[in-house]
């Protein structure tokens, strides 16, 4: 799946020329958190969001430093901040560094910019045009999707046996040690030593996905300390 497939095209912007009142109450009436920035050809200059309005002078709240803090403050620091609390436009206040995406960008891309920027959302642009915007729920909705919800052909005991222990054999946590897998009318049984309860988590996660498996009972444990040590 790519952006296109999940993206929000109803998305709610708000134009550069715009006050930060008009933003504040853009956000509120919408119910999001932020919103892209765009200019009068719709292309995206900035982004703004709920913790872009916080520091406002309107309302008391804009930072106050300490005469320490002043002192060792740049002149460059000090005037953006006045800046922040006191400007009336979104071009003023808005963060104007936006991390964009286009509309093929793969889902595991996408994840992975939000991740890295530590951000909620991401424009989805089109010829440098806004297009839409992949929110983490636009991902949720991705994944929710993909929930089965049609019944599995049911594999013989025997089958779902060699099923489970081929996918077990290309993990690169699959313990050194033997583990023994058995089926019976669609439950699986995994039984042996592993290094830790981490890996012991994985093979039963492993083992429920694989398709006409019912349920897993998970008899693995952890190795003795005895046995870890080479004794």
């Amino acid at each position: 799946m790519r952006a296109r497939d999940i993206m929000s095209t109803d998305v709610v912007c708000i134009e550069s020329t715009a006050s930060v009142f008009d933003a504040a109450e853009l956000l509120l009436s919408a119910g999001v958190s932020a919103a892209p920035v765009v200019n009068p050809k719709g292309t995206v200059v900035g982004i703004v969001s709920e913790a872009d309005l916080l520091r406002r002078v309107e309302i008391g709240t804009a930072a106050k430093k300490s005469w320490l803090a002043r002192l060792v403050s740049s002149e460059g620091a000090a005037a953006h901040e006045f800046v922040a609390a006191h400007g009336r436009r979104i071009a003023d206040v808005m963060t104007r560094e936006v991390v964009t995406a286009g509309e093929d960008t793969p889902l595991g891309e996408l994840v992975e910019l939000l991740e890295r920027h530590k951000i909620k959302r991401l424009p989805i642009v089109r010829n440098g045009l806004l297009a839409g915007v992949v929110s983490r729920s636009d991902l949720l909705r991705a994944v929710l999707s993909r929930e089965p919800d049609q019944p599995v052909l049911q594999p013989t005991d025997r089958a779902l046996r060699e099923l489970v222990v081929a996918v077990l054999e290309n993990q690169p946590w699959t313990s050194k040690w033997p583990v023994n897998v058995f089926a019976n009318d669609g439950v699986v049984h995994l039984w042996g030593f592993v290094e830790g309860e981490e890996v012991r988590k994985a093979y039963r996660v492993a083992a429920e996905n694989v398709p006409g498996v019912r349920r897993v009972k998970n008899h693995l444990r952890g190795l003795p300390h005895s046995v870890g040590m080479g004794v």
